[in-house]
């Protein structure tokens, strides 16, 4: 995580005396480049070993509360990047063998890098959402928890090098669906992996995910099958004594998380970013209120006559997404901003969905042939939009899985979203804020990952599961409505007689109610899925006047997803502009400068 940044370093017979010195100045002097924070934050450590070497870097300064950054014995030296449970973990990690097996065993979300005399070993956990990334030179092996520091080192001085077949999966999702990163010559470590580099040899070895037992037979099984999962979640939390932050909308996974402080008598407050009337708003307000808890609503920056939002330049916000994602995030997405390292903890439901099914949550239809289907989307997405060369990319990269829908489509759509979506999309998202403290993430646990993906994921798709556990933990939320559509374990399954005789007499409840209920105008209204013709004309000229992008994209076909004067897929527009930027040279760099922001209208309701 970006609290703490660490690369290793191993030579080979074939490296000429004195190189690694040289990589060791190198390296120290990128940390502008590679660690997104001011550079007058942060503090270096290193532990050289004959031919082999660890450098660490941290901005949290006194305030930290974990160990020193590089922890060592005479024999070995080891860096932590994320959280463990109990950090005394940190010394098991150093001292076994083999280091894997123990980090698979580990509870908390990280990854670790430690060295020795002329050896090296990496690990990650089971959903990397602490990444590690690895490059190799014909004198060098090159580890790191940051992309771009790896490249760097591995191009020995010379300019970035971009991996442009590799970019059609960020210009197609926003994200990558392999393990493919934008610099050329490096890659991310899979889930449950571990590097070993001995003798100058690299070997990789990954564990599978978890696989599933079948759906309970009735509600005494399910709420067994629950109880262990909600008491590994609960042993997330109950070490914590100081107040947490809890980023709360009205939605499932931050209720749930505020369900789970609560249960665990853990301090905390929460906080709902929004206009005063959008259903995020109004909702976590009730549950605040039901909880005790002290609710803060952060609303957007509008115009003096309060009928636009203003949003900070594409170009600047882009930048600030490549510099802190390394072009592994859409500028589409919102990056939490940087503020000088803080220790209090934060919280939010983000990839709650591990709980829901993973990509199921959101698969509407759950034939298999529509499941297939999905898989085959989520590579080759927009396929007429891109070239050839880029789809034949894609379909290269969805084989395996396609092989693997075609018996199990329910458990690929799972085991692709801990994969990818929390493994790639997460894991570079989240950058924002950990650069700026510490965050509790209980979903990412490595326990919690493992009991969940035991569930069968139908099952857990149909939200019964987190719907039981926020039962557990604050009974009193069961009645509070959610966001959007219903609970779908009932929107899904069949009425009973008396329910359709009685469905019959008076209209359904609300989802939502009355005051939350999403309506034409300000109160649901989102300028990133509503842009309108301002910034729209900023995207349009920014991605078709940038002559970068035509060997993943047909220039006919982007044209024309531009031509009407506000963009259909705003999504999309930002996933071309983020990438066309970056091939443009705008990262890594400096900031742009006198970039005023774009007025995006509120539409009249």
């Amino acid at each position: 995580m970006e609290v703490r940044v660490f690369l290793a370093v191993v030579s080979k017979v074939t490296a000429p005396t004195g190189l690694l010195d040289q990589v060791i100045r190198h390296a120290e002097s990128l940390v502008d480049q590679f660690f997104p924070v001011p550079p007058d934050t942060v503090a270096a450590v290193r532990r050289r070993f004959p031919g082999a070497v660890l450098l660490g870097w941290g901005n949290e300064g006194e305030s930290g509360t974990r160990p020193p950054l590089i922890m060592e014995t005479d024999a070995r030296a080891i860096g932590v990047t994320g959280t463990l449970l109990d950090w005394s973990t940190a010394r098991d990690l150093l001292d076994a063998s083999p280091m894997g097996d123990a980090a698979h065993r580990a509870r908390g979300c990280f990854a670790a890098l430690r060295v020795g005399p002329g050896e090296m070993t990496a690990v990650t956990d089971m959903t990397r959402a602490c990444g590690i990334f690895h490059a190799e030179t014909p004198e060098l092996h090159v580890v790191g928890t940051r992309a771009l520091l790896v490249h760097l080192i591995a191009r020995g001085g010379r300019p970035v090098r971009w991996d442009v077949p590799a970019l059609q999966s960020m210009a197609r999702q926003g994200y990558f669906l392999s393990d493919e990163t934008p610099f050329e010559g490096v890659r991310a470590l899979p889930p449950a992996t571990t590097l070993e580099i001995r003798d100058g040899i690299r070997t990789v070895t990954s564990a599978p995910l978890p696989g599933s037992g079948p759906a309970p037979a009735s509600r005494r099984a399910g709420r067994g099958a629950i109880e262990e999962l909600a008491e590994a979640l609960l042993q997330t939390v109950r070490p914590l004594t100081d107040q947490v932050n809890l980023a709360l909308t009205g939605g499932r996974d931050s209720r749930l998380m505020a369900a789970l402080l609560h249960a665990a008598e853990v301090p905390f407050r929460v906080t709902t970013n929004g206009l005063d009337d959008h259903p995020d708003v109004v909702i976590a307000r009730q549950i605040a209120a039901k909880l005790g808890v002290e609710h803060t609503v952060i609303p957007p920056k509008r115009t003096e006559q309060r009928d636009a939002v203003l949003v900070e330049h594409p170009l600047r916000r882009t930048f600030e997404v490549l510099r802190t994602c390394e072009g592994m995030t859409s500028a589409y997405e919102s990056i939490v901003e940087y503020l000088p390292y803080s220790s209090r903890l934060t919280m939010s439901g983000q990839s709650g969905e591990i709980l829901r099914g993973g990509f199921l949550y959101s698969q509407g239809n759950p034939d298999p042939k529509a499941m297939r289907r999905r898989v085959d989307a989520f590579f080759l997405k927009d396929e007429r939009l891109f070239t050839e060369e880029a789809n034949a990319h894609a379909r290269d990269l969805a084989a395996p899985w396609q092989e693997r829908a075609a018996a199990d489509p329910a458990r690929v759509l799972d085991h692709m979203y801990v994969t990818y979506r929390v493994g790639r999309w997460h894991a570079a998202a989240r950058a924002g804020s950990l650069r700026r403290g510490d965050a509790v993430q209980p979903f990412l646990d490595n326990r919690v990952v493992a009991a969940a993906l035991a569930l069968d994921p139908m099952w857990r798709r149909s939200e019964e599961v987190v719907h039981e556990l926020i039962g557990m933990f604050a009974p009193r939320l069961r009645r509070i409505p959610i966001e959007g559509a219903d609970w779908r374990f009932r929107a899904e399954r069949e009425p009973s007689r008396w329910e359709s005789l009685r469905g019959r007499r008076r209209p359904p409840a609300p989802v939502v109610e009355k005051g939350a209920v999403a309506k034409k105008g300000a109160a649901g209204w989102n300028w990133r899925t509503s842009p309108g013709e301002r910034l729209t004309a900023v995207l349009r000229e920014g991605v078709l006047d940038r002559d970068v992008l035509w060997d993943i994209v047909r220039k006919d076909a982007v044209e024309e997803l531009f031509a009407a004067p506000t963009v259909k897929q705003p999504a999309l527009a930002w996933n071309l502009y983020t990438v066309g930027a970056m091939l443009s040279g705008l990262y890594p760099g400096n900031a742009p400068d006198d970039l005023d922001p774009v007025e995006v209208l509120i539409p009249r309701g």
